[in-house]
This record gives structure tokens, sequence and C-alpha cells, in this order.
């Protein structure tokens, strides 16, 4: 009988290892918060009704994570059609099992009303300028000093995102270090718009100069040209942090960061795994699994969460396509399911989600 609402893609073996060796261990949830102007390209991003408002979209996910509730806006971030952040999932399955967060800041150019660490990065520019990210060593290092210090108090670490626009950004970063991700990254819409971060992403490389593949060696100068500030940061937390098993708890965005950390140190890659939500890997718009398959061997995980018994129609929009991951989400799911023992399911998680979404958003049917 299957123990936890877990699904396993590419290397079921270590994937089911990897499971039983986390088993009610204790887990520390760290998310990485940054701001792009590239999200503010219209059509680009759902994270926000207008794509000014991506600005606050990561310091509010923050401060749901802490408290609950935002702080820097009145209503949690949402899509232009009001379908609300992932970080509700996040924030209910960090609560249900009481699993410790902290927040790092890379670059947001709002800053959350709670606390985080900062590493001296900048809010990333328009990767159409061929210059997106400034700091990019100084905030690797920074990060792997803090991943060093994480690692130390907990059995293992869950590291999400948080930063609008970051799927267009990845798949720049995937074509400069020679993955074929052309129509295969994420979205947080149901329609997703391949033709237009393709587009973005080959007038990226034009402006940087650079060719599909051409800095597969060189993973940070590639994130300078055509990336995002979110990219060195978690990476360099998990080069910090290899010694304990890591959960990269996200999609495409966390693919971009598995080609950077292949390329600058492979061995750190043995400890971790790839965790996501069932709607990412079912969703027929984009091919995470195929991504990474290019990149390195990694074992899968995706939260098989069900939102169609949702009394909420924000969350039943889940199931539609709309949103699908983000701030953690899929991660902390499977991280309380694993604490629990299997006591929490997918059933209770959506029991909180639920009562979350109603408390902050209302109940719509």
């Amino acid at each position: 009988m299957k123990k936890h609402d877990i699904l396993i893609q590419n290397n079921e073996r270590k994937a089911k290892e990897y499971i039983e060796s986390l088993e009610e261990k204790k887990p520390l949830f760290l998310c990485v918060i940054a701001t792009t102007e590239t999200a503010k390209i219209p059509g680009i991003s759902a994270a926000g009704k207008y794509p000014e408002f991506t600005d606050y979209t990561p310091p509010a996910d923050a401060e749901l994570i802490y408290f609950g509730k935002c702080k820097c806006i009145d209503a949690v971030p949402a899509t232009p059609e009001g379908i609300p952040t992932p970080a509700l999932i996040t924030m209910s399955a960090l609560k249900l099992v009481s699993i410790p967060a902290f927040v790092v800041d890379a670059g947001c150019r709002v800053k959350p009303h709670a606390p985080f660490i900062g590493l001296g990065g900048f809010p990333g520019a328009d990767i159409r300028t061929g210059r997106a990210v400034n700091n990019v060593d100084e905030v690797l290092r920074r990060a792997e000093s803090a991943g060093k210090q994480f690692s130390k108090t907990a059995d293992y670490l869950v590291i999400g995102e948080s930063i609008p626009g970051g799927t267009t950004t990845a798949l720049a970063l995937l074509l400069a270090l020679g993955i074929d991700a052309k129509g295969k990254v994420s979205s947080s819409m149901p329609n997703n718009p391949h033709d237009l971060k393709a587009q973005v992403a080959e007038e990226a490389m034009r402006a940087a100069g650079i060719r599909f593949g051409e800095l597969h060696s060189e993973p940070l100068k590639a994130i300078a040209h055509v990336g995002d500030p979110m990219m060195p940061a978690l990476a360099g937390l998990i080069l910090g942090a290899s010694e304990v098993p890591i959960l990269m708890a996200g999609g495409t965005q966390m693919a971009a960061v598995l080609a950077i950390l292949t390329a600058l140190k492979p061995e750190v890659l043995r400890n971790i795994v790839l965790a996501t939500t069932k709607w990412i890997l079912q969703d027929k718009s984009s091919d995470l699994v195929g991504i990474t398959r290019q990149i390195f061997d990694i074992p899968i995980l995706g939260a098989d969460l069900n939102f169609g018994i949702s009394s909420n129609a924000g969350l039943r929009a889940y199931e539609e396509g709309v949103v699908k991951e983000g701030v953690g989400a899929g991660g902390t799911s499977i991280a309380a399911m694993l604490k629990s023992g299997g006591i929490v399911n997918r059933e209770i998680l959506l029991r909180e989600i639920d009562e979350s979404y109603a408390r902050l958003v209302g109940h719509r049917r």
C-alpha cells in the first residue's frame, strides 16, 4: 500500500531510498526571493494582477510564510484571474508539522516586512539587455557560507524560490548552457506562452553576443548575461549545504539551477532530489523530466495534491493548469508528509489549505 501521496519520475530506485531515508526526519525550509524586470514584459508572468505588481509578489510570499498574512500588500498575491499564490500551500504545509523557515533575499526591489537574510544581491534587469544580473560571484560566495550554516541546523533542507518571470530567465540560461529547453519550460498560465518566452530568450542571447551552448562551462557568466538573481543564491546555498540531503523545491527554475551546479561542481548532486507538484509532472505544455534528463540523472518527486474537491474555485483552478508550483509548494508538501510519517496526506493538506484560503481570500465557489 502506498504510504505517501508522492509521485516518482526518473531514477525510481534512488527516489524510494531517498523517501525512506527522510522519513520522520527534521527539515528546514529556505525560500529564496528576488525580482527581475523580465517579469514586467507583458504576457510573461501571471504572478500579479498587473506586470508592475510583480515586485510585490516575492516579499508578500515571504510574509505569508512567516506571519500567515501579507503586510506589504492588502491581499495575497494572485494571478490576474484571482488565483492565489502557491505560498498558501507552502504556508499550510509548514504549519501542519511545524517546519521552520527562513527567507533569503537574493535581490528584491521591495523588501518584505519580515526577517530575511540578505546576500548583497540586486534586482535583475530585463534579460533583453544582455546584462541581467550584477554581483553574481559575491552572491554565490555569500550563499555558500549561509548554506554551510543552515546545514548544521536540520536533517535536510528544502529550498524553494519566489521570482516572477523565472521560467523565462530559466529558458535563456538553459539555452546558454546548451540545454534544449525551447517549448519545454513551464508557466503559471494555462496557455503557456512558449513563443514569447523563446523570443525574449533569443533577444537576450543576441544582446549578450552568445550562441546556444556557448557558455556551457561558464554558468556564472551565463547568469550575469541572461539569468536572474535567484540563480546564484540558490546554487550557492546548495553548494554550501551539500553534506545534508536537499530537496530542490520547484520546477523549471530548479532545472536551471541544476544545470548551473552540474557545470560548477557535479559531485554535490549525489544527495539532491528535485521535488515539485503533480501539476508540473502532468503538464502537457512543458517537459521538466525531459529537461532534467539532459542535465543529470536526478530523482524527481511530485506532491500528488488534489484540489478538484476543494470548496474554493481559486484552488480548483490549479487542476486546470493555473499557477501549478512556486514558493516551494511541492517540496514543502512532500516534507510535511515525510515528517509526519504519513499522517499528513493530500486530504489533510487540502483541508488546511482550504481553511487558509477562506481566512485570507474568502470562500469563492
